[in-house]
């Protein structure tokens, strides 16, 4: 591939399949990135470190020496949003121009564009209600969502596949997925009851966070079961190898969330157990996709299974 070619293939001009595809993954990182980058703002107590939006001080929309480390730090954070926001215009226009595109696919792209300045108002909404427990737990959320979207963006891209699978694989899968969901908020939920509120005036929730991160344990108790239960199920077909994954993303991360719960969640490991959130959010959903994508067997034993996807 020549020089003028491969930077075409890399452009916004004439989108390649491979092009299009890296843009999508970009939209994963950069998503991610900005999820790690916005629990750093509160781990380091830097959530009020501009109290205003959509300016940083009521007279300025850069922070002053005043407002010292904390200052800076939740302003480089709105201003990576920006470059977020050009990952994601970047996506919409390669989908848009590619030839391989489809109707669906730039509704997809076009939600996640429009997805990123959304976040942003919530982020808002966040330092004026004076970082809201539950406002902030939406504001992850909707990231965990953007992840989930930009992943969907990447497996449609790339294309269906021929795997076959039993129904009650597809309802076990969905319904993991479902769970997982339910994890990740609870999650959020501990988060809002635990110490570190992104500044010294900052409300709780008012929750035992002790109990709460019992509660948040059966469930993971619960997607491990059903996680390793899709592995059985899955024996034979090409999708084995991300159940796996998503098990083991699920038990390092649990490993993460108990070793943190017993050393008072010092700001490392909570900041990792964030990136471990967007993770596994985005290997679930790809299981999920290919999963319901996949075609129903009916009537035959796992071993025409395992025949078939050879």
């Amino acid at each position: 591939m020549g020089v003028t070619e491969h930077r075409a293939g890399l452009g916004l001009r004439r989108p390649t399949d491979t092009s299009v595809e890296r843009w999508a993954w970009a939209a994963v990182v950069a998503n991610t990135v900005i999820i790690l980058t916005g629990g750093l703002v509160r781990l380091t107590g830097s959530g009020l470190g501009c109290p205003t939006w959509p300016k940083c001080t009521d007279q300025s929309f850069v922070p002053h020496r005043e407002l010292g480390v904390h200052g800076v730090i939740e302003f480089g954070n709105r201003m990576l949003t920006y470059v977020l926001i050009a990952v994601v215009v970047a996506v919409f226009v390669a989908v848009w121009r590619w030839s391989r595109t489809s109707r669906d696919l730039r509704r997809l792209a076009a939600l996640i564009a429009l997805g990123v300045p959304f976040q942003g108002v919530i982020g808002g909404i966040t330092v004026l209600t004076d970082l809201n427990p539950w406002i902030v737990s939406l504001h992850l959320l909707l990231s965990l969502a953007l992840v989930a979207a930009s992943v969907l963006l990447v497996v449609r891209v790339r294309g269906g596949s021929s795997v076959k699978v039993f129904p009650r694989t597809r309802a076990l899968v969905v319904s993991t997925y479902a769970v997982l969901w339910v994890v990740v908020y609870l999650g959020t939920v501990v988060t809002g009851s635990g110490p570190h509120a992104g500044d010294d005036q900052a409300p709780r929730n008012m929750l035992d966070p002790q109990v709460m991160s019992h509660v948040h344990a059966a469930a993971v108790y619960v997607l491990v079961a059903l996680t390793v239960a899709c592995c059985l199920l899955l024996r034979g077909t090409p999708l084995l190898r991300l159940a796996v994954c998503l098990l083991v993303a699920e038990l390092a991360q649990g490993t993460i969330g108990f070793v943190q719960y017993f050393t008072d969640l010092p700001i490392a490991l909570v900041a990792v157990h964030l990136v471990g959130a967007a993770a596994l959010v985005a290997v679930a959903t790809r299981l999920l996709v290919e999963t319901v994508a996949a075609r129903f067997l009916v009537g035959q034993q796992p071993a025409t299974v395992e025949s078939s996807s050879r």
